[in-house]
């Protein structure tokens, strides 16, 4: 069982809630718009002033990438209104996850936010992860990066008591990912495949209404991350192998501290002890509905937040009559 963190306890829930909600508001007003950077950009702004207002000393451990690359939410970036006095937390965040999705007015784009005490998040550089996620109530070991996809779909259809046809993949659309779709075709294993948004894609592993079983491909470590928090509220099983692509990738590894580059990372080596996790929908969604604009000024979110600890998780429909408030 999760400890209950009073350090944590400092931050209220729905104090997260509030930062995603004007993170989502915010890049929602680019939605179709054709502009990937303006809806990221307002997404970011109104997440770091929301993180601003919040009476703790928190750093950014995973964010909008490493600092020469990112003006605002960088990795290792202050944010909080009581730097030195407050409670530290870690803060692991993608202001707008699917800015391809926002820019395009598709399905499942969402502000996301993840918090723990101090050292609890991985600190990862931002590059890709290969990842491998199923939700809860499967013996430990079910899936392994170390097997081959054929062998984890097998195995996981074996946990279920089910044929692997019968086994429902979620999988980033991507070129990259061609003979990993083959080879569960070759299954007959149903494929959702997602033009974005891997964060909502494995948390669908977790919520029996999405029919997703499986979440496997090679995403974001930043993502891998915020995903693992999630996990870690409502419970399942991931693990992720960060993938460098070159040279460069390599030493800035080594720069943070990375010695062994095929380290499989599980679920506790991404979030541990007491976590809480946050997201709002910028757009509608398999989980959560998209920001809406009513008559007479009136703006409606929907929001899903976890805590470890207590295991429980709410959904916050909110109704802001006068903005963030």
């Amino acid at each position: 069982m999760v400890t209950a963190s009073h350090v944590l306890d400092r931050v209220l829930v729905l104090e997260m809630v509030r930062v995603t909600e004007a993170a989502a508001i915010a890049a929602s007003k680019w939605a179709g718009r054709g502009d990937n950077d303006s809806a990221d950009a307002a997404a970011v702004e109104a997440m770091r002033a929301a993180l601003n207002e919040l009476p703790m000393d928190g750093t950014v451990v995973i964010g909008e990438g490493e600092r020469d690359e990112a003006p605002m939410l960088y990795i290792g970036e202050k944010v909080g209104s009581a730097q030195g006095e407050g409670p530290a937390i870690d803060i692991a965040l993608d202001p707008l996850e699917g800015t391809t999705i926002t820019a395009k007015a598709g399905p499942n784009a969402l502000a996301v936010l993840a918090i723990a005490e101090q050292g609890c998040l991985l600190n990862a550089p931002d590059v890709y992860m290969d990842k491998i996620a199923i939700g809860p109530g499967y013996p430990a070991g079910t899936i392994s990066l170390d097997k081959s996809p054929t062998d984890n779909i097998r195995s996981l259809a074996a946990a279920k008591n089910v044929l692997p046809n019968e086994i429902i993949a979620c999988v980033l659309d991507r070129p990259r990912h061609a003979e990993l779709i083959a080879e569960l075709r070759s299954l007959g294993c149903g494929i959702m495949l997602i033009p974005d948004g891997d964060v909502a894609g494995v948390i669908a592993t977790a919520n029996p209404d999405t029919t997703v079983d499986i979440y496997m491909g090679t995403g974001g470590a930043p993502e891998g991350v915020l995903a693992a928090a999630a996990l870690r509220c409502v419970g399942g099983q991931i693990q992720g192998r960060l993938l460098f692509r070159n040279d460069d990738e390599r030493s800035r590894a080594a720069g943070w501290g990375i010695d062994d580059l095929n380290r499989i990372y599980h679920l506790e080596d991404m979030a541990r002890g007491d976590c809480i996790f946050a997201a709002t929908g910028v757009t509608d969604g398999s989980l959560l509905k998209g920001v809406k604009y009513r008559k007479g000024g009136c703006v409606e979110t929907e929001s899903i937040v976890m805590r470890a600890s207590s295991g429980t998780v709410r959904r916050v429909s909110a109704e802001h009559h006068k903005g963030i408030a």
